[in-house]
């Protein structure tokens, strides 16, 4: 296993090691932040899992307009580079980030993939000096092995000003809230939003 640096790839996530892919699989695995000419990939991906309910569907304008926000986890091997997987990290303030749409193909799990795109996304936030990660998940198990806790999203004011409050499934939300690290103690965002002093509870 070695370290990718700056000289190896145009834009590797610093820090993070390429992986031999699984048994069976030629190539290695490797995770750097998308460019614009991800977007295609990342929309049709996300687009799949928000087909079957697992995501929020995100428009091409809206990939494009935030692929600064995602990182990408290919299989490198003789023919070039295979698209696996992306994940993205979202930026409130450097109290508070929150992990996005993460997600690896099908045919592609088991690889690592998945585990790569995390630590990729947990680099960026490093790099940002973020104090608390948040996320909201289906499959809890999966990033409590990854230091995650469940938390409440009312302790998160800057996630339900931001999306929340605009979501179809507000009143039943099907997801858990974590976080991996300290709850933040302020909010950046406007709480003059209606109804939102119903759902928001600024800690400190």
């Amino acid at each position: 296993m070695k370290t990718i640096t700056i000289a190896e790839t145009s834009n590797p996530v610093e820090g993070i090691a390429a992986k031999p892919a699984a048994a069976g699989r030629v190539g290695t695995l490797q995770v750097r932040a998308a460019v614009l000419t991800d977007a295609a990939n990342i929309y049709a991906l996300i687009a799949d899992y928000a087909s079957k309910g697992t995501l929020l569907p995100r428009s091409l304008a809206e990939v494009c307009e935030n692929v600064r926000d995602f990182v990408v986890v290919e299989q490198h091997n003789a023919g070039g580079a295979e698209f696996l997987g992306c994940g993205a990290l979202h930026l409130y303030g450097p109290h508070l980030a929150e992990i996005r749409s993460i997600a690896v193909w099908p045919a592609s799990k088991g690889l690592g993939a998945g585990r790569l795109l995390m630590d990729g996304l947990f680099a960026e936030a490093e790099r940002h000096s973020v104090h608390c990660i948040c996320l909201f998940t289906r499959i809890p198990e999966f990033f409590g092995r990854l230091g995650f806790t469940v938390a409440d999203k009312q302790d998160l004011p800057d996630k339900l000003l931001k999306d929340c409050l605009r979501c179809p499934k507000l009143e039943c939300c099907d997801e858990t809230t974590m976080i991996r690290g300290p709850l933040p103690g302020f909010a950046i965002l406007d709480a003059d939003e209606p109804d939102a002093h119903k759902l928001v509870r600024i800690t400190g």
